[in-house]
Order: structure tokens, then sequence, then C-alpha cells
């Protein structure tokens, strides 16, 4: 039975009917370990794991957008803690120095010729929609080149449809982890 401090103090809409959202109990247990490893450092919790955060779909669970609406803010808070603490250790010209080198790295992926940006799988499996990937890889190029306007939410919220030969998901996810720490970094 959970205490009064171990309940998670947001509480979201629940899907009806053949509507899925996402379990219950997993999205309120992380969240008090997301509470407790930001109040008091119970347990190491970094914003990449709130980012990388997975719960199971079940009929009858909290409303998806309304969860990830909250992880996103639970993301920006240890983001910001994170800079907050890089920048006591090593100064503004270090953290300036670490987030510029990453928005190269991602910088450099994204300018290889379309359909060429990340690997494929193979003929017979699927993966990301190369033309989708294509498109918003553009936007996210042009927003590190000269600073064209995307949110973090946006980036938070792409989706991509799938496709025979695609590309690798992975490599695709980790790019948009990358450009999204970079925009936190940035704050």
């Amino acid at each position: 039975m959970m205490t009064t401090s171990e309940t998670p103090s947001i509480t979201f809409g629940q899907t009806r009917g053949a509507v899925k959202g996402y379990e219950k109990r997993a999205v309120d247990a992380f969240l008090v370990r997301a509470r407790e490893a930001f109040e008091n450092g119970a347990e190491p919790m970094n914003a990449a794991q709130v980012r990388q955060v997975a719960f199971p779909l079940v009929r009858h669970g909290y409303v998806i957008g309304a969860v990830d609406a909250a992880l996103g803010r639970i993301e920006d808070a240890f983001a910001a803690r994170e800079r907050e603490m890089a920048v006591a250790r090593g100064g503004v010209h270090a953290w300036v120095g670490q987030t510029r080198e990453t928005a190269q790295v991602v910088l450099d992926r994204l300018s290889r010729p379309e359909g060429r940006r990340f690997d494929r799988v193979g003929v017979l499996r699927y993966g990301y929609r190369i033309d989708e990937v294509d498109l918003v890889t553009d936007k996210l190029a042009r927003y590190l080149e000269t600073g064209d306007s995307v949110t973090v939410e946006q980036v938070r919220a792409v989706a991509f449809r799938m496709q025979r030969g695609g590309y690798r998901e992975v490599q695709v996810d980790a790019v948009l982890d990358a450009v999204i720490e970079v925009m936190l970094a940035v704050g």
C-alpha cells in the first residue's frame, strides 16, 4: 500500500473504451522514483532516462498525451539541474563547448545526402520512412545551422511511419535524443 509520500501528486485522465493508455501502476511508480531522485538523490536519474522511459499500453490506462507532457516537464527539470551542475563543475565555457561538439556531430550526420543519412534495415524488415525522416532532419539541420524555429516539444512529438528497407530506428532515435539534449542545454 502506498503512503501519502509515495503517491504521485500528478493525476491523469483515463482512456475509455478500446483506446489504450499507459499502465497506471507503471507510470505512478516511475513518477515516485523520479521525484525521489530529483528531490533526495535517492537513486541516480537524468534527463535522458526520463526521455527514454516506456510504459506498457493497456485499456483504461492514463491518457498518453497528458503523461507525455508531464514527462517533458520532468525531463526539462532534470536537464536544467544537469546544466547548472555542469556549469558549476567546469564553467560556462566547458558547458558551451560540450554542447557545441554534440551539435556539430549531429549536424555532420544530418548533412549527409538524402536517403543516406542513416543505416537502412534489410529489404524484408521495417524501418522508419526515409522521406519523412529526411524531411524532419532537414528542418533540424536548419535549426542547428541558422536557428530556425523548432521547439523541444516538436522534436519529442516526432513520429514516423514505417517502410520496408527504411532507416534503422535506433540510429534515428539517437539523433533525435541528441538534438533534444542540445536544445535543453541551451535552455
